[in-house]
Formats: C-alpha cells, sequence, structure tokens
C-alpha cells in the first residue's frame, strides 16, 4: 500500500528508512517501483477520470428518462465498480512484480467493462454518437462476411435513414438492438485482449528460450575450460609437407610428423570456445543492431523487438563454435583444415552472424503477432530478417 502522498511504505528499522529515504530521492531507485510503461499507466488514469464525469453525466440524463430510470442505477453502480477496480490495479504495488505490464491489461479489461455498461444506458442519441466508433471496432474483429458486422452495418443504416428523413421520427434502439450492440462491442473488445495475450504470451515464450540458450552457451564455456580436450576447436593444415594444430588463441608446429591427438590436446587451451563463444555474441550484437534499422517501435507494454534482439545473443553463441566443428568434421568440402588463428576467428565471427538464418523465423512470428493486433492498441512495424 502507499501512503498518502502516494510514496511505498518505508519498511522497520534504519534499513526499511533508509531504502525508503532513497526511493523518494533517488531517481533512480524511486523509478524501480514503476511496473511497466508509465505513460500508458497514466493515460488509463486520466481515461478513469473521464468515464467517471461521462458516466455521472449519463446516469443523470438516465434518471430523467422513464424509459431508463428503472434500470439505470443498477448499471451505473457497476460501471463504478468496474472504474474503482481500474484504478486499484494501477497501484504500484497491487500485482506482482514479474508481471510488470499485466496490471495495464487488467485495468483495460475493467475499463472495457465499464464502457459496454455504458452502451446500456446511454440514450438514443448518445448511441448514435458513439455508433461510428463502435462500427470501426467491430470492423477490425470481424470478417467482411460475420453476420455479427452486417447486422452492426445495418442498425447503422437505419439510425442514419431515420436521421435524413425528416417524415420518419428518430426510431429509439429496441432493448435486442441495445443487447445486440452491446454484446458485439464487448466481444470485439475481449478479441482485442486476447490478441495482445498471444503478444505478451510471445514475448515470455522468445525470453525464456533466449534464456535456455544462454545457459546453454554459459555451460558449453564452463565444460569446455574445465576440460579442453573434450571437443577441442583445432586445425591441421599441411603445406608442402610440413604440418601445423591451429587453435583459436594458440598454435603450434609439428614439422613433418603429422599431428596426433596428444598434440592436439596439448595446443588446444581451456579459452578457445569462451573466446569463439564471445567473438559469436559479438557478431551477433552486430546483426541486431543492424536489424534496429526496421523497429519503428510498438505502443504495446511488451518489448517484442527487445526480446527478438536478445535471442539473437546466445544463438550467434552456439552457432559459431558448432559452426567450426562442422567445418572441422569435414562437412564443408574444401575449408576442413583452416591455415591460422586469424582465419579461425574470421569464421567465427561469419557464424556469429549467421545466426540470422534461424532468427529470422522467429521475427518473422514476431511481425506476425503484432500485426494480428488492431484496433487503438495497434503497433508499429517490428524487424524482418
Amino acid at each position: 500500500m502507499a501512503d498518502a502522498k502516494g510514496e511505498p511504505p518505508a519498511g522497520k528499522g534504519w534499513l526499511g528508512q533508509a531504502k525508503g529515504w532513497l526511493r523518494v530521492r533517488m531517481p533512480f531507485s524511486a523509478s524501480r517501483v514503476e511496473m511497466g510503461p508509465w505513460e500508458q499507466k497514466e493515460g488509463l488514469r486520466a481515461r478513469i477520470s473521464e468515464l467517471e464525469a461521462i458516466l455521472d453525466a449519463l446516469l443523470t440524463r438516465a434518471s430523467a428518462d422513464p424509459d431508463r430510470r428503472d434500470l439505470a442505477p443498477a448499471y451505473a453502480e457497476k460501471a463504478v465498480e468496474g472504474l474503482r477496480q481500474a484504478r486499484s490495479v494501477l497501484e504500484h504495488h497491487s500485482h506482482p512484480r514479474v508481471r510488470r505490464a499485466a496490471h495495464l491489461g487488467v485495468a483495460q479489461s475493467h475499463l472495457d467493462t465499464t464502457l459496454n455498461l455504458m452502451v446500456w444506458m446511454a440514450s438514443g442519441d448518445d448511441i448514435k454518437a458513439l455508433l461510428p466508433q463502435m462500427l470501426a471496432l467491430i470492423d477490425e474483429h470481424f470478417a467482411a462476411d460475420d453476420p455479427r458486422r452486417i447486422r452492426a452495418a445495418e442498425l447503422a443504416r437505419k439510425i442514419q435513414h431515420d436521421e435524413l428523413d425528416p417524415n420518419t421520427p428518430a426510431a429509439a434502439l429496441t432493448p435486442s438492438e441495445r443487447a445486440f450492440l452491446a454484446e458485439t462491442v464487448s466481444h470485439a473488445r475481449r478479441l482485442l485482449r486476447r490478441e495482445t495475450l498471444r503478444v505478451r504470451s510471445f514475448v515470455w515464450i522468445t525470453a525464456s528460450v533466449t534464456g535456455a540458450l544462454f545457459l546453454a552457451a554459459t555451460a558449453v564455456a564452463v565444460m569446455t575450460f574445465a576440460w579442453k580436450n573434450a571437443i577441442p576447436l583445432c586445425f591441421t593444415p599441411e603445406s608442402g609437407g610440413e604440418y601445423e594444430v591451429v587453435c583459436p588463441t594458440f598454435s603450434a608446429d609439428t614439422g613433418r610428423t603429422p599431428p596426433t591427438t596428444a598434440m592436439i590436446a596439448d595446443t588446444a587451451r581451456k579459452y578457445d570456445y569462451i573466446a569463439v563463444e564471445t567473438v559469436g555474441i559479438v557478431a551477433a550484437a552486430i546483426a541486431s543492431a543492424a536489424s534496429l534499422r526496421r523497429i519503428r517501435g510498438t505502443a504495446l507494454p511488451y518489448n517484442v523487438p527487445v526480446v527478438l534482439a536478445l535471442l539473437k545473443l546466445p544463438t550467434g553463441a552456439l552457432t559459431a563454435p558448432l559452426g567450426l566443428l562442422l567445418m572441422r568434421g569435414g562437412f564443408v568440402p574444401g575449408l576442413s583444415a583452416l591455415d591460422s588463428t586469424a582465419q579461425i576467428i574470421a569464421w567465427a565471427i561469419i557464424f556469429g552472424y549467421s545466426q540470422q538464418l534461424f532468427t529470422k523465423f522467429v521475427d518473422s512470428q514476431g511481425q506476425a503477432v503484432l500485426d494480428a493486433v488492431r484496433g487503438p492498441n495497434g503497433v508499429a512495424t517490428t524487424p524482418q530478417s
């Protein structure tokens, strides 16, 4: 819970008081209690204040209408409760820290409930004013041949015809028509939330895979550091009858004696894999930086471009040594024996950058997931490889 000034409470003892002092006076420390994009949270809070005023006006007008005065208070009570719940979940300490943007989606769900209840409370004139916005939302989330979209368009034409024909009195929406509009718009908003949740799920899956790949790259580095002779990244080029053992960080001449396993083991160094993985990470980082030219950001509170960029780093750390192992095993004809340490590092750079061949499919999936989100929270284009 926060105090009257909106500041988090200080803990007990001198340590808790010191943390509270730092939170208030140090901008970086204070910003750590913020969950999710601050601008979107404040935008939702501003929208709540706006809807509170609109709701009061609707209730006043509905109370003066004989046809709506009986049901309007019940709808208004539930709508006010929805706004209260939305405001509550936007507090800093009312949601788990590990779900940084989940509270924004929950608050939006409560706002959507309030908006749906307002459709039941609104007068015919208010419905006419809101009709273009409702039709736009329906058109964005329903197919052109969907009967609900067709029915909504028919209702819109009916209302517009009644307004243009002076000989026809303004037709009021029947309870069934009002119920249809409220339920259809509510379903469109649920579809929008579902599309947004797909983005969050994609981010969590990608982040989990990225973490697993980082652990795999770390495990490879640790194991090869401890057992440098397990799978050495060394080559044995031969030129004019002279043999040489070339490793990523060291090389040795063996003269006219063909290199043996013991010679290769003596030449290999425990830093070989660490050096190659580091080069692969740097090459992948360059690939990530190159992909930034296609990024225009996203209005969603889930950083899809960031997780796609981070995925490239551990992938590059793994593709660099794996590519060299394929060359050492003769998988690439004509390139089975590299002549120098510089060549090994150069090919590690190439293999680290070549992670684009694998991550481009994830980039395309991220693009498709973001393109599926429409409506007011539509997003910009994400990078493609």
